[in-house]
C-alpha cells in the first residue's frame, strides 16, 4: 500500500501534531527592485494533519511576531502596519478546504491563508513521506502579498511574490 492509498484510506480519523523541533516556516521575498532575496522564518507555530474516512485535513497556526529575517530593524517593520500588522493579527493560519492524492507521496492541497486580517486562496501540491511513525509533509508556494495587504515597500521595492517554503513533521501526540 502507498503513502497517500493510506492517507485516504485511514480506518479512523488520525490527529497529527507538528513537532515544532523538526519542522520549519521560511519564506523569502525579492527585494530592490528584484535584486536581492530576503530569506525569514517564523520561529513558533503549531498544526496538524488529520485524516480519515472524511478525507485529510491541514492546518497550521504561525506566531507572526516570532518572524525572524536576521534583522531586528527589518523584523520590527514587517511587525508594523504596513505589513503583518502583529499588534491587531498576531497570527497567521492557513487551513486546507481540500486535500486529494495527486501521486504516490504527491497531495494537490488547497485552502486559505489568513495574515494581517486579509484572506488569499492557495493552491500548491505536497510531498508526503512516511518517517518513523509519523510522516514528513514539504511543500513551496508562492503569494503575492499586496493580496494580503501588505506594503510593496518605499518605490515598491518589494516584488511579490513571497515564497513560502513548509517542511513538517507530524506525529501522533503523546498522551
Amino acid at each position: 500500500m502507498s503513502i497517500t492509498e493510506g492517507v485516504r484510506t485511514a480506518p479512523a480519523r488520525t490527529r497529527l501534531a507538528v513537532d515544532p523541533h523538526q519542522s520549519a516556516v521560511e519564506f523569502s521575498v525579492r527585494t530592490f527592485w528584484g535584486l536581492l532575496t530576503v530569506h525569514g522564518r517564523f520561529d513558533r507555530f503549531e498544526g496538524a494533519y488529520e485524516l480519515g474516512p472524511g478525507g485529510t485535513t491541514i492546518d497550521l497556526a504561525i506566531d507572526a511576531v516570532s518572524i525572524d529575517t536576521g534583522n531586528a530593524t527589518r523584523d520590527g517593520h514587517l511587525r508594523a502596519d504596513d505589513f503583518f500588522q502583529t499588534a491587531e493579527h498576531p497570527e497567521i493560519r492557513f487551513t486546507s478546504t481540500s486535500v486529494r492524492n495527486a501521486a504516490d507521496g504527491l497531495l494537490h492541497v488547497e485552502g486559505l491563508l489568513t495574515a494581517a486580517g486579509n484572506v488569499v486562496p492557495l493552491d500548491f501540491f505536497a510531498t508526503v513521506r512516511r518517517a518513523g511513525a509519523g510522516l514528513e509533509l514539504e511543500a513551496t508556494t508562492t503569494v503575492d502579498q499586496r493580496e494580503l495587504g501588505m506594503s510593496s515597500g518605499k518605490l515598491g521595492m518589494i516584488r511579490p511574490p513571497a515564497t513560502l517554503h513548509v517542511r513538517a513533521r507530524v506525529e501522533e501526540a503523546a498522551s
